[in-house]
């Protein structure tokens, strides 16, 4: 088996540039001057695709028709998203410090004294 100073010797040696001192690019030149390129908007991108009108009835109107459809047979999933998106979701709080009882805290007195 070999030593690790034989694994390191059977390593190919990174080849030097040859020309010295060159690099792909001038200093403070960037490898990539128009950057990332942009993604498209997703919102108008949804608005356009919801916008779209077939029978008189846009894609956005057929959503929330067959979603009224399913809350009202009984999907209540279906019934909460319309609710959540019409009237904002249901205030929760929750107590897990005192189960209910009010918390007192006793007073803080400051004293220059060390206590004993």
């Amino acid at each position: 088996m070999a030593s690790n100073s034989q694994k390191t010797a059977m390593t190919p040696a990174k080849k030097p540039n040859p020309i010295r001192g060159s690099t792909p690019w001038k200093k403070g030149q960037s490898g990539n001057p128009n950057g990332r390129p942009k993604l498209p908007d997703i919102r108008e991108a949804l608005a356009k695709v919801l916008a779209d009108e077939v029978n008189g009835a846009t894609t956005l109107e057929r959503m929330l028709k067959a979603l009224r459809t399913k809350a009202i047979s009984g999907d209540v999933r279906a019934a909460e998203a319309l609710l959540d998106r019409a009237f904002g979701k249901a205030a929760q709080t929750v107590d897990v410090t005192s189960g209910g009882e009010k918390i007192v805290t006793p007073p803080i007195v400051w004293s220059d004294q060390v206590a004993p």
